[in-house]
């Protein structure tokens, strides 16, 4: 077997006689295998009910007489002019009510019965005719669920919302519990008056919003089981998968599309100011939705992307760093976006592994040598990566934290995220990202950010682990509210109080300012009126006001912050968790310098040496002294049998 190397190919973009050439090129660079028929549905049915697969077939046939296997994709993500033009109806209403029209591309409204018959109907056509195709490895099911439509706000939608509802609540006097009704005169009498929360004249009921934000990624969900349901009625043999995008678009809850998957498959861009650790916590993501298992890196870009107000080129060597980063985080493919770069097109700027300016180029020298790279380490394939550090990720708690109704206006929960995975990457911590009521029993440290909205199911999962032995680094604003965005009473932070051993009276949001803290670091974004009840004070506000405090809690520990603190203080107080769950890093490497562990079942291990910096570096094991030159990658073998 071998690594999966190629990208998303659109043959119909080019002229036949490209075709040829395509396939000799991936060849020389080391390609086997590429997703085709993403966006090809207009292309297959020009017109409604007449389909054209003999241009379809020539490309398959070619790719396999090249030794180039394909994920088959389902082209429903982009519906042909005809749809929008037949069937206005099943357009998307954007939060407004204003009907968006066609032009782009996800231009179908996600409750519309209409947009999933046809997609089911060129979905069978597709798999009637190509399912027993000798290069059909895998089917690729539409693609990236909710990048601009996850929520629609029409009449369908509003439709089976109730449904929804009704399923989810049994009957209203539940819905009018849970949404908390009795405020501002909001009780519901009759189902016909609940509706998609369109414009009100003062702040909607942040409960009501919530559910609509979990049925709009349940829909979503629907329209992947059913294409699967289709496809596997017809191919029971291949996997199936869909990409999705660890790194941004939270519209939908991931946790739940992995658990339908047959192997988790993502797309990640880079994104300032994290650049290369967002990246790491994107892979970590993708891992950990699978459980550990290899995963998909689906889409990537070899150089700039075309949506960033300013879009950077990658450095010389940058897109061997970002892949092999992917691949040291458990990847056991890597693809991009897209083949060849598009000469027309909303994404014309949008890098590709053959560019503008053709195979003399930076980037086709460093395709090239990524495909021999990863054609040498074939035997990591199915290796694994371990963490024994966890970093709790909730879409849920992301969503109930958009409503415009809070403290301040200045903590935003993926901030906080991202800056709690970086103290952890700069410490050299190989981390899993978890979900809030997952199996926390595999880690030694787990880390709680910002988890505003925490079921009792998470709250007692998370206590669980504590007192059986853990180590867990809570920040401000955790454990605040139940499932249905009702304030835990009491004390803040409510569902963690006696966990963390401390108990808030008020929240003191800081208004263009910062905090000092005793210990020479400050505190920003936010402050408590708290008082430590039985944990230990390990730095104050200079008033004497705990912002750091650390609870022996059953047989673990509890670190809590009142304030969200500088860099510097972060990472003291990260090194004092990891100390207390005796979570080492994967060697001694210099700041700037990534080191990720795979290994196999069967004691082969190897390390993944990543520098970052501009200067050569060395990282140090117990056994070996690794010379790392500036902006390389080094894969050290460990051990064998």
């Amino acid at each position: 077997m071998a690594i999966v190397y190629g990208g998303d190919y659109n043959p119909e973009q080019w002229p036949r006689e490209t075709w040829a050439e395509d396939v000799r090129l991936m060849r020389e660079a080391g390609v086997n295998r590429v997703s085709v028929g993403i966006f090809s549905w207009a292309k297959l049915e020009p017109e409604e009910g007449r389909f054209d697969f003999g241009w379809f077939d020539e490309v398959l046939d070619m790719l396999h007489e090249g030794g180039i296997g394909v994920c088959l994709a389902t082209p429903t993500a982009s519906p042909p002019p005809w749809f929008a033009a037949t069937y206005p109806e099943a357009l998307p209403v954007d939060e407004s009510g204003r009907r968006l029209t066609h032009g782009s591309r996800q231009g179908f409204d996600p409750s519309s019965d209409v947009y999933l018959a046809k997609a089911l109907a060129i979905t069978e056509r597709v798999a009637r005719r190509y399912h027993d195709h000798p290069a059909v490895r895998l089917w690729h099911v539409h693609n990236e669920y909710g990048c601009h439509n996850a929520r629609s706000y029409s009449a369908a939608a509003t439709a089976k919302f109730r449904l929804w509802l009704r399923e989810r609540y049994g009957d209203l006097e539940s819905l009018n519990e849970a949404w908390g009704t009795a405020f501002w005169s909001q009780a519901y009498s009759s189902w016909d008056q609940i509706h998609v929360p369109l414009p009100t004249p003062s702040i909607p009921n942040p409960a009501h919003v919530l559910d609509f934000k979990r049925f709009s990624s349940r829909r979503l969900l629907e329209l992947y089981r059913a294409e699967v349901a289709l496809l596997r009625s017809i191919d029971p043999s291949k996997p199936m998968t869909t990409n999705v995008m660890t790194g941004s678009h939270p519209d939908i809850d991931l946790w739940e599309f992995a658990e339908e998957v047959d192997v988790v498959s993502a797309d990640h861009y880079l994104e300032r100011p994290f650049e290369h650790v967002n990246l790491g916590f994107a892979a970590d993501f993708a891992r950990s939705l699978g459980g550990g298992k290899p995963w998909i890196l689906m889409e990537h870009s070899t150089s700039a992307v075309n949506w960033q107000g300013r879009n950077r080129a990658k450095a010389p060597r940058e897109l061997l760093r970002n892949s092999l980063s992917h691949f040291a985080r458990g990847a056991d493919a890597i693809m991009f976006f897209q083949w060849r770069a598009s000469r027309r097109g909303a994404e014309k700027w949008h890098s590709g592994m053959v560019p503008h300016v053709g195979t003399d180029s930076k980037i086709w020298r460093e395709v090239c040598e990524l495909g021999a790279r990863l054609g040498e380490l074939e035997e990591l394939e199915g290796s694994t990566v371990t963490a024994d550090a966890a970093i709790l990720w909730d879409y849920q708690n992301l969503w109930a934290q958009e409503h415009e109704a809070k403290p301040t206006d200045d903590l935003n929960v993926q901030q906080v995220l991202n800056t709690c995975y970086s103290a952890l990457w700069r410490a050299g911590v190989t981390t899993d990202v978890a979900h809030s009521e997952g199996d926390l029993s595999g880690y030694r440290l787990v880390v709680v950010p910002a988890l505003y909205l925490t079921s009792n199911r998470a709250a007692e999962n998370l206590k669980d682990f504590v007192r059986g032995g853990g180590t867990v680094l809570v920040t401000p604003y955790s454990g605040i509210a139940d499932e249905n965005d009702a304030v835990y009473l009491g004390g803040y932070p409510g569902a963690f109080r006696d966990m963390v051993g401390v108990r808030t009276e008020e929240f003191y949001p800081l208004i263009d300012r910062t905090i000092e803290l005793t210990s020479g670091g400050t505190g920003s974004i936010w402050s408590e009126a708290a008082e430590a009840r039985g944990a230990e004070v390990r730095d104050t506000y200079l008033d004497g006001t705990p912002a750091w405090t650390v609870n022996r809690y059953g047989e673990g520990t509890a670190h809590y912050l009142t304030t969200f603190v500088d860099g510097d203080t972060l990472d003291r107080v990260v090194a004092a968790a990891l100390s207390d769950a005796q979570v080492e890093p994967v060697a001694d490497a210099p700041a700037g310098v990534e080191v990720v562990r795979r290994s196999h079942d069967d004691g082969r291990s190897w390390l993944f040496c990543i520098n970052h910096l501009d200067r050569d570096a060395q990282v140090k094991t117990a056994t070996a002294a690794i010379e790392v030159p500036a902006g390389e990658v080094v894969v050290h073998a460990e051990s064998e049998n």
